[in-house]
C-alpha cells in the first residue's frame, strides 16, 4: 500500500507542461505582447528591423518595459548581454492585444520566454533577463 500511495503522490506533483503562446506579427514582422498584470510588455523585431527600426545591430531584438514600480527596459539584442535602461524617453508599455498568459512559453528567432505570476523570463541562448515588480535581472 506505502507504494501505491507514493506513486500516486509523484504522479500528481509533476508540474503541468506550458502552454505555447502564439501571436500574430504585424506587417513590419514585429510581435507584440503584455503579461497580464499589464505591467509588462515586450516587442520583437525580426532581424533586418523594420521599414522605421533599425536593431541596433540588425539582428533580432527582443525589447520588453516595465511600468512599475519604475520605468525600466531591458533589450535583448542577437548577441551579446541583455541591457537595462531606466531612464527611456520612449516609454511605450502595456497596450498590445496579445497577453502572455501566465504559464505559456513563447519563442521566435532566437529567443523563448515563459510567463508566470512572478514575472517573465526571456533568454537567448546562455544570455537573457528576467523582469517583475521586485527586481530586473539581465545576464
Amino acid at each position: 500500500m506505502i507504494r501505491f500511495a507514493a506513486a500516486a503522490f509523484a504522479i500528481f506533483t509533476f508540474a503541468a507542461p506550458a502552454l505555447a503562446a502564439e501571436f500574430d506579427s504585424n506587417d513590419q514582422g514585429q510581435i507584440e505582447f503584455t503579461m497580464p498584470s499589464n505591467n509588462v510588455g515586450c516587442i520583437y523585431t525580426p532581424a533586418g528591423g523594420t521599414d522605421t527600426y533599425e536593431t541596433a545591430d540588425g539582428g533580432a531584438e527582443l525589447s520588453c518595459d516595465r511600468v512599475e514600480p519604475s520605468y525600466m527596459r531591458v533589450i535583448l539584442g542577437s548577441t551579446g548581454k541583455a541591457k537595462r535602461y531606466g531612464n527611456v524617453g520612449d516609454a511605450s508599455c502595456c497596450g498590445a492585444e496579445n497577453i502572455f498568459e501566465y504559464g505559456e512559453v513563447w519563442s521566435e528567432g532566437p529567443f523563448s520566454c515563459i510567463s508566470s505570476a512572478s514575472g517573465i523570463s526571456c533568454t537567448r541562448g546562455s544570455h537573457g533577463f528576467s523582469m517583475s515588480r521586485r527586481a530586473v535581472k539581465v545576464y
